[in-house]
């Protein structure tokens, strides 16, 4: 029997993204399949071109197109040529509201696997309201404004949040380097000090490490203490970052789940073994780490020595 052979595209090589590189090509090894690993570099031209690139090929065509889109559109022209083509497609960490109408036009395998990100900003949400009982200013980090991940993360959290507690926003790229730059020119501003800001909230553990070195950048001491003895939290929770980082003391939270990667290939194999098509939309389980109830009790321990400070 023919090799199953797999194309994924990644937006990037942060360290998420790395790791959704290592899931797919364990996973597909272990089931008897191989990947490619195509990464954009953050350039949705260059995306779709790779992407296209690998449909138009008429020498080694794959069975099916994983990809995690930068932009709202999820490559909507490629998935339509890819399914043209008798390539399956799916599409991961994204909703697209193309994949009903593709799969109901082909008998070509077409599914979604994501985490909700709505449902992560609504976590991060209620970590923000235990770290914080009593209300304050949360220096909110976001990722890409023109990135549907982005925006529903946010979206969750303004829907948990409490009255009390507001925002002041920053974008960044999925990068550390690219948080570090985004909060060192916002430091310039005189207006901006730690004094009121009481959490640091990330959606990219990434971005919160990169916060976290623009304050250590910071020339004057006792401004750079303050900094950086606020709670930082971030998204993700690899096992080897964000959730060793909070192990660490560098994040107070993060938000865990499986790779997509992990679970698409998982279910790409077996849905073509089958010769049925999986499930249209597939969400990845997500929990705060540590537990709410832990935070809650940070929260109540900071809000008690600040009154008697």
């Amino acid at each position: 029997m023919k090799k199953l052979h797999f194309v994924v595209s990644l937006p990037n090589d942060n360290s998420y993204q790395h790791e959704q590189a290592v899931s797919a090509t364990e996973t597909a090894h272990r089931l008897g399949a191989e990947v490619e690993i195509l990464r954009a570099n953050n350039d949705a031209v260059t995306q779709s071109q790779q992407v296209l690139e690998v449909i138009q090929s008429k020498s080694s065509r794959p069975d099916a197109i994983l990809v995690e889109p930068l932009t709202m559109t999820g490559l909507v022209r490629s998935a339509e040529a890819a399914v043209a083509a008798g390539i399956g497609w799916v599409v991961l960490n994204s909703d697209v509201d193309y994949l009903s109408r593709l799969r109901s036009s082909s008998n070509v395998i077409v599914f979604g696997v994501t985490r909700e990100h709505t449902e992560i900003g609504r976590i991060q949400g209620r970590q923000f309201a235990a770290l914080l009982p009593e209300g304050g200013t949360v220096l909110y980090i976001q990722g890409p404004a023109n990135n549907s991940a982005a925006m529903q993360r946010t979206a969750g959290l303004e829907s948990t949040k409490p009255p009390n507690i507001h925002l002041k926003t920053l974008r960044s790229d999925w990068e550390e380097a690219s948080a570090r730059q985004a909060v060192s020119s916002w430091l310039r501003l005189s207006t901006n000090r730690a004094i009121s800001i009481g959490v640091v909230g990330c959606q990219y553990d990434g971005i919160a490490k990169g916060a976290r070195r623009a304050f250590e950048d910071l020339a004057e001491g006792s401004e750079r203490e303050q900094w950086m003895k606020l709670p930082f939290t971030g998204v993700d929770g690899l096992a080897r970052e964000g959730k060793a980082w909070v192990d660490q003391g560098i994040l107070a939270a993060t938000v865990v789940s499986l790779t997509t990667t992990q679970v698409a290939v998982q279910m790409l194999v077996q849905a073509i073994s089958d010769g049925t098509q999986p499930p249209l939309r597939t969400l990845i389980d997500l929990a705060s780490y540590p537990a709410l109830e832990s935070l809650s009790a940070r929260g109540k321990k900071a809000a008690v020595a600040k009154m008697g400070s």
